[in-house]
């Protein structure tokens, strides 16, 4: 019995060696100014925290092995596939057991943007009956709405937020709940004149993570949490920051 005792912490202590932060597969999406795509290279804030945080914790990760998807596709292969890395997620009480956390990256506040022409005023979930409201599909955004109240019929789903933004402008949408600088971005990147918009409501307040999916091994939450505490406490993530302002 002592002897199988000994063979089994032998080959867990192994395992627990050989993991290694390349194990794992990262997900992000286009959320500038955190994570995006320019001229075929991902960059932004959460990109070169990812590559700080690894690299202080010993193992380092090239944004190269981090894949750009959609964020319903990441956000299902998040919950499903063993040992993945979705980033950069808003972590909230819905989301709270569905996943494994890694941060925080940096504060985040999720509106309700507007024409001022149209001089809504939104106070509770009937406040958004007669409206339609452009979500990204299986975005915080939407499952916030969700979360209140509000009537499915109400939202108008799309997969990418640049084309909510556009259907904004165009009056195709009411309203569009989204991340307050993402969208404010993705609107002036898009020639949308952001003074014409203003945030009707606030939905959230809280904070972006890495979150890894629930069947991760713990070891590796554990050692990339370690990786991101270093890189915050010798002010890596300051100077990071202080380059997309």
């Amino acid at each position: 019995m002592k002897s199988l005792i000994a063979a089994s912490l032998l080959v867990f202590s192994t395992t627990t060696l050989a993991a290694n932060l390349s194990d794992l597969d990262y997900i992000t999406e286009v959320y500038p100014p955190f994570n995006y795509e320019e001229r075929g290279e991902l960059k932004g804030i959460a990109v070169d925290f990812l590559e700080a945080a690894t690299k202080a914790a010993g193992e380092p990760i090239s944004r190269d092995q981090v894949k750009l998807q959609p964020w319903a596709r990441g956000y299902a292969t998040a919950l499903s596939d063993p040992n993945t890395v979705l980033f950069s997620t808003t972590r909230t009480d819905e989301r709270e057991d569905k996943f494994k956390w890694v941060g925080p990256i940096t504060d985040t506040k999720i509106v309700v943007w507007a024409p001022k022409s149209k001089g809504i005023t939104i106070n509770n979930a009937s406040d958004f009956t007669n409206y339609k409201v452009g979500v990204v599909r299986d975005d915080v955004g939407e499952h916030l709405l969700r979360s209140m109240g509000v009537d499915q019929s109400v939202l108008r789903l799309s997969p990418k937020p640049d084309l909510l933004a556009k259907q904004l402008a165009a009056g195709r949408v009411d309203m569009w709940a989204y991340e307050e600088n993402v969208s404010a971005y993705i609107m002036s990147q898009s020639n949308i004149d952001t003074s014409q918009f203003e945030v009707v409501h606030v939905l959230n307040e809280s904070q972006l993570y890495y979150s890894l999916s629930n069947n991760t091994p713990d070891s590796y939450v554990e050692k990339l949490q370690a990786g991101v505490d270093q890189a915050i406490m010798d002010g890596t993530l300051d100077e990071i920051k202080n380059k997309y302002k």
